[in-house]
């Protein structure tokens, strides 16, 4: 099969950056800058959300379904510095070309895995592929690649099902709910900075492979509907995912599979 990665990012306020930008004195904390961007961002617009370029990302959780089975891991600090993070992602897509799935990927955690890769110099040539270099093996990503918004090697969930339409999006957290799924469990990316700031990273990190799963399991109901699983199919991948789930011994799954019921 061709493999299918859902992957998820969460990001807080590139600290550094701003500093830089906005040349802040060195005696300012970490929170005290954030909050300067947030008050500059919050007198702009009225949102704390900052742009995606200013977005440093902590964590990118993905979930693989293949021939190998189902794995659902993490890139995340400290372990790995942002532009490691970023470039084992981009290499995983070189090493399998998978099918990519999201939730809003196209919207937000591909835009900023673009700025911050270009930061960081990143190699991603798979992935920025198009067709148009000659390459036999490359040939058919002219016609599907990842980067074009209505070829499906990257599936962005949340734009599909909303027709491209913004005003159409739903949320993941209550659409899974209305499926019966968990959705989201302990937090949301409103607490991630101030989690960070706590030193929770690693709820942040058991958050957002919370959101992947949840995302697979939204992707299979949608592999459904459209007439690429049949209902048995579906409700054997579905206890499949469970199964690996119930044999891991962390204990945000135990949690995630209590709120599946």
């Amino acid at each position: 099969m061709t493999p299918v990665l859902v992957f998820d990012i969460e990001t807080i306020p590139d600290i550094t950056g701003l500093r830089q930008i906005h040349e802040l004195p060195a005696e300012l904390s970490d929170a005290e800058v954030a909050e300067y961007a947030f008050q500059k961002q919050r007198a702009r617009n009225g949102s704390d959300f900052l742009p995606l370029h200013l977005q440093r990302v902590a964590v990118i959780s993905c979930a693989m379904r293949s021939d190998e089975g189902f794995k659902v891991w993490s890139l995340a600090e400290p372990k790995l510095n942002e532009g490691e993070i970023i470039q084992r992602f981009y290499s995983g897509i070189e090493k399998y070309t998978p099918q990519i799935v999201s939730w809003n990927g196209g919207g937000f955690d591909l835009p900023v895995l673009h700025y911050r890769g270009l930061i960081h110099g990143v190699a991603a040539p798979r992935y920025w592929e198009t067709g148009e270099g000659g390459s036999y093996d490359a040939r058919d990503f002219k016609w599907n690649n990842y980067i074009s918004r209505y070829h499906s090697r990257h599936l962005d969930l949340m734009d599909l099902l909303a027709l491209y339409q913004p005003r159409a999006n739903a949320p993941l957290d209550e659409l899974a709910k209305l499926m019966g799924l968990p959705g989201k469990l302990g937090m949301d990316g409103s607490a991630v900075w101030q989690g960070w700031l706590d030193g929770h990273i690693d709820d942040i990190r058991d958050y957002c492979e919370t959101d992947v799963v949840n995302t697979y399991l939204v992707y299979l109901r949608f592999q459904q509907m459209r007439g690429h699983l049949t209902p048995a199919e579906h409700a054997e991948e579905v206890a499949f995912v469970r199964a690996q789930l119930e044999a891991s011994p962390q204990e945000h799954w135990r949690k995630f599979l209590a709120a599946w019921g």
